[in-house]
């Protein structure tokens, strides 16, 4: 196992305001190492929004602060690897998964030829998603499943301490649905944070460690069975998010 040498994740007090809306208010969670920490709730809570403060993209009032086990901050700055909800590839674009591995990896110029320890290397790390045989296929042309497994294997090169997963399950069918919890299985015992925005509700019931319940605020946070049982789930998914 190698160690993501941080122990939690602890967003304090985090609050988004854009055009004089207030999109994310007051959200303080902790997510550990090793563990799956699961944000649902209906479209539009701010989830994504949510994600996006934490990896700096949006800005944002509160604080994100990586500790080690003795609860000190960290001393560097955290690897974060970021798969999002979705990734515009033209269907017809030349480029191929290759192309963007190159890119995203590595300092390697993606329009010169890729050299063959380069491949080997980034070959043996897709081979760990299944996807290794995808690298000569043009982006374009992957299926949801596929796109799940590239992006997965693009965001853990090099192994990151926060992996953050924007529905990462969107547009995947059944097949590949069971490929991506088997690979979400194994990145869990790599002893790094893994934050998930999800829709799919049983699966978070069945494998998530930790649960928060947004809708633009906090409203249930705790181990699946609290946050499923609580009051606010019921009003958030009067269905019990079937149907």
């Amino acid at each position: 196992m190698s160690g993501c040498g941080l122990h939690c994740m602890k967003i304090n007090h985090i609050t988004v305001t854009t055009g004089g809306q207030t999109l994310v208010e007051d959200v303080s969670l902790h997510a550990h190492c090793g563990e799956i920490t699961a944000v649902i709730g209906r479209n539009g809570a701010g989830k994504s929004t949510l994600f996006k403060a934490i990896v700096g993209d949006l800005p944002h009032s509160g604080e994100v602060l990586f500790t080690g086990h003795d609860g000190v901050p960290a001393n560097r700055r955290p690897r974060i690897g970021y798969v999002p909800q979705t990734l515009n590839i033209d269907p017809g674009s030349p480029a191929t998964v290759l192309d963007l591995a190159v890119t995203y990896t590595s300092r390697w110029p993606a329009f010169l030829p890729t050299p063959r320890r380069l491949r080997r290397e980034l070959a043996a790390h897709f081979a760990k998603f299944q996807a290794e045989g995808l690298l000569d296929k043009p982006a374009g042309r992957l299926s949801g499943g596929e796109w799940q497994r590239v992006l997965l294997a693009i965001a853990t090169r090099p192994h990151p301490d926060l992996l953050i997963l924007d529905e990462p399950l969107s547009g995947v069918d059944e097949a590949g649905l069971q490929q991506v919890y088997a690979l979400l299985e194994q990145l869990r015992q790599q002893d790094m944070v893994i934050l998930l925005i999800s829709h799919d509700l049983r699966y978070v019931r069945d494998h998530a460690d930790r649960v928060v319940l947004l809708d633009q605020k906090v409203l249930a946070k705790g181990t699946p069975a609290d946050v499923f049982s609580s009051p606010a789930f019921a009003q958030a998914f009067p269905t019990g998010g079937e149907g």
